[in-house]
């Protein structure tokens, strides 16, 4: 969910976020160790957006039309095939990437005041491995995780989930049409 290792999370926060089960076996030790989502309770995910807006903001209006916004959005496949990097950052690409831009393009133009990553970086649909400026460790982890490429999964749903200030918590889930 954090685009750098030097983000840190604030109570009440909201992301809306993809689940990607089907990565877990190959990603979890590393994610386990050297991501602050997974530490927090965040499943492997694609973030469509993070920062969202703050959980008090996040009511019934806003869930309505979340739903609407991804409903309208069809249910798609993808392959996570190779690796990539930012600075400090291990990560796995989707492919096709397109159907998550649009899903976080859809976002943004009915909440612009919610930018991804809070304006700071330009959205790259990405899975987040490890966080580390340890290069051989990022090497070490990008080695390992290539043995359980490529797979595939379904992604048919985003879910909402905030952070308590301890931990991030799942609030609700909008299906994809």
């Amino acid at each position: 969910m954090t685009a750098d290792a030097s983000a840190s999370f604030v109570s009440g926060q909201t992301a809306l976020v993809v689940p990607v089960p089907e990565a877990e076996p190959a990603v979890r030790v590393w994610r386990d160790r050297f991501d602050p989502a997974a530490r927090a309770g965040v499943p492997a995910h694609v973030t469509v957006l993070f920062p969202f807006l703050p959980e008090p903001l996040v009511d019934d209006g806003t869930r309505a039309a979340l739903d609407e916004i991804f409903g309208s959005h069809p249910s798609f496949d993808v392959r996570f095939e190779d690796c990539g990097r930012f600075p400090g950052l291990l990560y796995l690409a989707p492919a096709p990437d397109a159907p998550f831009r649009r899903l976080t393009g859809a976002v943004v133009a009915r909440w612009p005041e919610a930018p991804p990553y809070g304006g700071k970086y330009e959205p790259h649909p990405h899975l987040t491995v490890a966080q580390s400026h340890d290069n051989t460790l990022l090497d070490e982890a990008e080695a390992d995780i290539r043995t359980g490429l490529p797979f595939s999964a379904r992604v048919s749903k985003v879910d909402l989930v905030a952070y308590t200030g301890t931990d991030w918590q799942h609030r609700t889930s909008f299906a994809l049409s």
